[in-house]
């Protein structure tokens, strides 16, 4: 696929390490959207950014007047504001069983890669939470067999929520294997990381983890 610059005079704060800045980088690739990306260092954040967002947290993206700091709010704004291609659904069923996917792998996924990215277990927890996570993305693989994309026939949002997931599990050590019913989660995972979007995307510390 092409990407096609859409001029823009938006900022992006960015934590080069993190799965949230990663999945905002990720619609800004898709769209095509001409973005000054600032890598912040989480531990040397610049003073401007406090200025910006009461909470000083990454990601932030700054769009003339308008600062967001929350990372699916700035992926749904994205794709309001350039509707082409499309990542949620047209119809509003569909688009709240796409919050609701993305709710999910907030729940059972990212919190995990979260503790696991500040190293804030304890190695028998860390043993633990990387067994569960690996258990539970293998058990999604077969969705995989019906549908080119997460349960869907296109590209969308929630793909760019299990993206960065996907890419990081090499750095914490979880290997998905190569059994019979994994296939279609790794297919599904090559597929993606070969798409154009994905590559553009990437931070210099996430060119690093694969």
């Amino acid at each position: 696929m092409g990407v096609v610059t859409k001029r823009s005079s938006m900022t992006f704060y960015s934590d080069g390490s993190s799965q949230y800045s990663h999945r905002v980088r990720i619609v800004l690739a898709e769209k095509g959207v001409t973005v000054e990306t600032v890598d912040v260092d989480p531990d040397k954040k610049p003073e401007d950014l406090a200025s910006l967002n009461p909470y000083n947290s990454l990601p932030t993206l700054v769009d003339r007047d308008l600062v967001l700091y929350e990372a699916n709010i700035m992926m749904e704004y994205l794709d309001e504001r350039f509707p082409h291609p499309p990542l949620f659904p047209v119809y509003p069923v569909a688009r709240a069983q796409s919050r609701l996917w993305m709710y999910r792998i907030q729940r059972d996924w990212c919190t995990v890669i979260d503790m696991l990215m500040a190293k804030k277990l304890n190695p028998a927890e860390a043993e633990k939470a990387r067994k569960e996570l690996r258990e539970s993305l293998i058990s999604i693989a077969p969705i995989f067999t019906e549908k080119p994309f997460f349960m869907s026939d296109e590209f969308t949002i929630v793909d760019c929520c299990v993206i960065p997931i996907l890419w990081r599990l090499p750095v914490l050590g979880i290997d998905l294997g190569g059994s019979k019913s994994v296939q279609p989660l790794l297919e599904y995972r090559a597929r993606l990381f070969s798409r154009d979007s994905i590559r553009i995307s990437l931070s210099e510390q996430e060119k690093e983890m694969i």
